[in-house]
């Protein structure tokens, strides 16, 4: 039976029916998974953020504002930027909807865990973007 409403308790299937928690070892190991690959979570979203930041340094020129609008998306040197953003953005997707799955287990430790291994894992990896005061676009959502 799967639980609707919040619990607290070591015994917790997570993701998979195989991944199930029956003593206080196994639920601590588990948890302890989960803090870490929602810290490593943020650290593939700072890379891919830092990686789709490069060259956006310098400024248009006025020669750039008649380009035609598909020439930069059909361009043969972006195809390879593109296609590891593309990606980096559809693993990172992936984790975060895993991560998403992992709290519908409903288990208050498993909650706290991922959460808890967001906010370390912004504090170690993706504090520094605030000294660019590039804030306003950070997402608020953490697993976006």
């Amino acid at each position: 039976m799967m639980h609707m409403t919040f619990y607290w308790g070591k015994e917790v299937t997570i993701l998979f029916s195989s991944w199930r928690t029956d003593s206080w070892l196994s639920y601590a190991i588990s948890l302890l998974v989960c803090l870490l690959f929602s810290a490593f979570y943020q650290y593939l979203e700072d890379k891919r953020l830092k990686f789709m930041n490069m060259g956006r340094a310098k400024k248009p020129s006025s020669s750039d504002n008649q380009t035609p609008l598909l020439i930069p998306i059909l361009g043969k040197r972006n195809l390879g930027k593109r296609f590891w953003l593309g990606l980096s953005f559809g693993v990172n997707s992936a984790i975060g909807y895993m991560l998403m799955l992992a709290v519908m287990s409903f288990n208050g430790g498993v909650f706290i865990a991922i959460v808890l291994g967001l906010c370390i894992g912004f504090v170690l990896f993706r504090c520094d973007e605030e000294e660019d005061g590039d804030l306003s676009t950070q997402n608020p959502c953490a697993c976006a």
